[in-house]
């Protein structure tokens, strides 16, 4: 419910000053991914800064608040093979929507991101509850 219309108030908002750290963050993010590397702490930084381009105080703080509590969970679904790379294209995708400040394309984009998301970390919960 919420980062979908995070994204969706960001891509009214989001300046070239947020465009241009999201780029970076990608870049740095497909950077670690070449290498084998967890890009966790890019994750993480992506929403962050989406959060920021709301201009709203509280969906920062909140989003803040949601980035402490899911770091488990990312490290959780982050090492399942495939899902890295699912999670960047996600991202990819948010941002090119916001690029066209097209609001309904980046809620789409987040949830589509975010249901992935769901769907692994129940698959990863129910294996690791039978294994």
């Amino acid at each position: 419910m919420f980062e979908p219309a995070v994204a969706r108030v960001a891509a009214t908002r989001v300046t070239d000053e947020d465009l241009a750290d999201l780029e970076r963050i990608l870049e740095a993010q497909r950077r670690k991914l070449k290498t084998g590397r967890s890009a966790i702490a890019e994750d993480t930084a992506f929403h962050e800064v989406l959060a920021r381009a709301t201009r709203n105080r509280v969906v920062i703080s909140i989003m803040a608040t949601l980035n402490d509590l899911l770091v488990e969970s990312r490290k959780l679904t982050l090492r399942e093979k495939g899902r890295p790379v699912r999670s960047m294209r996600g991202h990819e995708a948010v941002v090119a929507a916001l690029r066209r400040h097209d609001a309904e394309a980046a809620a789409a984009a987040m949830r589509e991101h975010i249901d992935q998301i769901a769907d692994l970390f129940a698959h990863v919960s129910a294996s690791a509850s039978h294994g």
